[in-house]
């Protein structure tokens, strides 16, 4: 039995003359079908709520202003559902909404919550549909951030595979509707083979835009738990169909040598910063390779404003990222400690081993 989670974006459900969205809906969900028959559990991520509301009120060109891509993803998250529904009940399935935003992720207990809550959906043989919050985030609506939901919901299950459905067919090394040289890379094993990927597509303007830049993020951060990814062609359901038999996509990232943990994972990837912390050579040394906790006594100087147990980056003597973690102490407090010449003895801890997590290997 393999778990499953596949994300399906905007492009791919929008349907053209020769296919409607309610048509392709019902490719996918007869490929989804057949493999759950096979005694497979799938999750889905969903994007195309914004696109089906402006479909269904008429609006030929996607809003610009935020109220109103809210308020068009209001409209047709409900018609987006029926859709599944209605293709998943012919099939056979029945699902379950399952409505969130990278933020809800933010908290260990809601994290937690939403594993238990996908587990418990898929032990009671439902297929669970993961749709972004796109009627109250502003995030998702602006930056595509699907992909990364998609990795966010594979590490908090504990999936085998993640499957990102787009509208090409692989990664390349710059845009191929641009540029003819574009070579194909089928397959990623490395995180300094992402850090070059990343890198391309940051030069290659709309190819690093909500596109292959999200994508590739999703990779970085569903490898790092141990999951395999694929970059797959959604254009024809045949390839989906294939992929849950065993194949493999376009481009397959493969997982890390080195797993994360679920908590660790969570550390690294599901919380945004909130400040820095640089440290001295001892401090940099004693949490990488001695498994340490964060002292202040290591700690040269503090950026950003951030309250008591909330996240922050951890970076040493040259400004590199070695580290992330949950501080115990404000920003505030730290500055205030760190202007007091008079040593304080033991030195106060700033971060607990238990909730820091060494992020410097995951890219490198």
């Amino acid at each position: 039995m393999t778990l499953w989670v596949i994300k399906i974006g905007t492009s791919l459900l929008r349907g053209d003359k020769a296919n409607s969205t309610s048509e392709i809906i019902d490719s996918y969900s007869q490929c989804i079908a057949a493999s759950k028959s096979r005694g497979d559990n799938i999750i889905l991520v969903t994007s195309g709520a914004v696109g089906l509301g402006c479909q269904r009120l008429g609006i030929k060109d996607r809003p610009e202003d935020l109220v109103t891509l809210q308020a068009t993803a209001a409209v047709g998250q409900v018609h987006l559902m029926a859709l599944y529904e209605n293709a998943m009940e012919h099939y056979g399935c029945n699902i379950a909404q399952i409505l969130l935003t990278r933020a809800d992720l933010g908290s260990r207990n809601r994290y937690r919550n939403a594993s238990m809550t996908l587990k418990k959906l898929l032990e009671l043989g439902i297929i669970p549909i993961v749709n972004e919050n796109d009627t109250l985030s502003a995030e998702e609506l602006r930056y595509g951030d699907n992909d990364t939901l998609s990795a966010l919901v594979a590490t908090a299950v504990d999936a085998d595979q993640l499957i990102l459905l787009t509208d090409v067919d692989r990664l390349y090394s710059t845009d191929p509707r641009k540029n003819s040289n574009a070579k194909p890379i089928l397959d990623v094993h490395h995180p300094k083979e992402l850090d070059t990927y990343e890198e391309l597509s940051n030069e290659s303007g709309n190819w690093g835009t909500g596109g292959i830049k999200t994508k590739l993020n999703s990779a970085r951060i569903a490898t790092a738990s141990g999951i395999t990814v694929h970059l797959a062609d959604g254009r024809s359901p045949s390839v989906l169909k294939d992929l849950l038999k065993g194949s493999r996509g376009g481009t397959v990232f493969h997982p890390h040598p080195r797993p994360l943990k679920n908590k660790k994972s969570w550390l690294a990837h599901a919380l945004k910063p909130l400040g820095t912390i640089h440290l001295d050579n001892g401090a940099s040394e004693a949490i990488q390779n001695k498994g340490a906790s964060l002292l202040l006594v290591g700690v040269k100087r503090v950026e950003g404003n951030f309250s008591a147990n909330q996240p922050v980056r951890i970076v040493n003597n040259s400004s590199q990222e070695i580290a992330r973690g949950i501080s115990s102490l404000s920003s505030d407090l730290l500055k205030n400690a760190l202007d007091n010449t008079k040593p304080s003895i033991p030195s106060p801890l700033v971060i607990h081993r238990d909730v820091l997590v060494l992020t410097g290997k995951l890219f490198s």
